[in-house]
């Protein structure tokens, strides 16, 4: 093992996602010594980007490592590690967690426990994030949305005439629809000056022109230009090592190009997501930590979340000219509804719909040519109920592979959830239809599987009791004195809303306190 002089820094963060990228931008302007290790690489330019064949069919840009489910099943995930993480490929979505996501909550499934921090507390630092990640958006049309006296940095991303219809149709039948905050870089003022033309492979695509806001472009690469700051690709971290106390860690072993190296951190954060950091610290475990670095509680990798997911596709004999389509959301079951006291969760719509993921999610038996008119015919929402802590939901760690073990839960309120937001579609149908021919609809619900892991969160979670939380209330490890973990590993209950804007912001608020701690 190469353990070279200098190999010593101020900070290390390891992983450049929405956490560890965020947190990079931050420290980087202190002038303090920091390494940043990330397993992947720069996401390369190239035309297969926004080749629907190459990023949905063969998957070309999400890991082939394999986890397992609890009985040994293959799980082929669809994360990514490259610079960015997942913010790569994500479609943009940030939303703030409503007040009352910070409070314990009761679900038909469970409970939703409370933070130990308010929305108070973060509300600043969404504000940090939403500069940072340029989000467009508007406020006031949402009735559930947290209390915020600032306008968004950006103005709302405009409907196309399709998508306005519905919104109107919506609103006729008296619900709230908004329009999404999303951080992409469009300028509809100027388009000349906009990094983003308004494409329709966003949603879950790399930018081949680096048009959306995300943890690489907005995070690392102004990190970068800072000569303090060091950022090494392909430096996948195996293993924590600690002092003799086991107070301190004192080593970082990496692999770099199939040799392993140490670098010793005077502060080491952990930022690998929340399935990844819970499995660092699991193989870290040595005489001091028997069970896992960190983790005394008996929590690390336990309480995973990842949200319910389903999609609900509209399809119509009238074409869907859009070309970008997710520019809107609907939470009006967001806290349940008259005859259901309990919350529900939330609506957006997602990305263009096209044949290459109908193909991958479809019949072999059925032609191309079918799946390429029902793409051309379909808007498709993606519905999001929260997904409750369990503590026997967990990832662990047998014979160098990855488990994950979890089972569904809250399904009372996701399985109405489809069925309500169904019968809304049925009831505007018509209403956003333009000519004298009104088509007929078909509506087909697809639930998601435990490989769509990009809302994953919950692995080490926060508190004030090391008994009851792997860290303290600034994301310290409550057992280890200098380990930190800023991703959405911390996050006591999932809300029913995207995370990475929490994730963004939490980076902002303990990058705030490590400042004061190396001063």
């Amino acid at each position: 093992m190469d353990d070279h002089v200098g190999n010593h820094y101020d900070v290390i963060i390891i992983g450049t996602g929405a956490g560890g990228g965020t947190l990079a931008h931050r420290l980087a302007p202190s002038g303090k010594k920091i390494l940043v290790l990330e397993r992947g690489a720069f996401l390369p330019r190239e035309k297969a980007n926004w080749d629907t064949k190459q990023v949905i069919q063969k998957e070309r840009y999400c890991t082939s490592e394999v986890w397992y489910g609890s009985e040994g099943k293959a799980i082929h995930s669809t994360t990514h590690y490259w610079v960015g993480g997942n913010t790569k490929v994500y479609g943009g979505a940030l939303f703030r967690f409503r007040e009352r996501d910070f409070e314990t909550v009761i679900h038909k499934g469970g409970i939703s426990p409370e933070w130990s921090l308010k929305y108070r507390d973060f509300a600043p630092y969404y504000a940090q994030a939403e500069k940072l990640y340029e989000v467009h958006g508007q406020r006031d049309l949402d009735p559930t949305e947290p209390q915020c006296n600032e306008a968004y940095p950006f103005p709302k991303i405009s409907h196309e005439p399709y998508i306005q219809a519905l919104h109107n149709a919506l609103q006729k039948k008296g619900f709230h629809p908004f329009y999404l905050p999303l951080a992409i870089r469009l300028n509809e003022v100027e388009p000349l000056a906009s990094a983003c033309i308004r494409c329709d492979t966003c949603d879950g695509f790399p930018c081949f022109i680096n048009g959306k806001a995300d943890a690489d472009m907005n995070g690392i690469r102004p990190a970068i230009a800072h000569t303090n700051l060091t950022l090494l690709t392909g430096a996948k971290v195996l293993r924590l090592h600690t002092s003799a106390s086991g107070r301190e860690v004192t080593g970082v072993e990496s692999e770099i190009a199939g040799k392993r190296q140490m670098f010793s951190g005077e502060i080491v954060v952990v930022a690998c997501g929340a399935i990844n950091s819970a499995v660092l610290l699991l193989q870290s475990a040595n005489d001091r930590h028997p069970n896992g670095l960190a983790n005394s509680s008996n929590l690390v990798g336990r309480n995973y979340m990842a949200h319910r997911h389903a999609v609900v596709m509209t399809i119509t004999a009238q074409p869907n000219p859009t070309v970008f389509q997710k520019t809107l959301a609907v939470l009006d079951f967001y806290w349940g509804e008259k005859e259901f006291a309990y919350p529900m969760g939330s609506a957006q719509l997602l990305g263009n719909i096209h044949k290459d993921k109908l193909i991958a999610y479809g019949s072999p038996l059925i032609p191309s040519i079918v799946f390429d008119a029902i793409a051309k015919r379909s808007v498709a929402w993606l519905l999001m109920t929260e997904d409750l802590p369990d503590f026997n939901n967990r990832i662990g760690i047998k014979g160098g592979k990855i488990f994950l073990d979890y089972t569904n839960n809250n399904s009372v309120a996701f399985n109405r959830l489809i069925k309500r937001w169904t019968t809304v579609l049925k009831s505007v149908n018509h209403l956003h239809q333009t000519g004298l021919f009104k088509s007929p609809f078909l509506h087909i619900s697809q639930k998601m599987t435990s490989k769509e892991i990009a809302h994953q969160c919950g692995t080490c979670r926060f508190g004030e009791d090391p008994k009851t939380s792997v860290l303290d209330l600034y994301c310290r490890t409550h057992d280890v004195d200098n380990l930190y973990i800023v991703d959405s590993s911390f996050f006591p209950s999932s809300s029913a809303l995207n995370p990475s804007l929490t994730i963004m912001a939490n980076a902002l608020r303990v990058g705030e306190h490590l400042l004061e701690r190396l001063k």
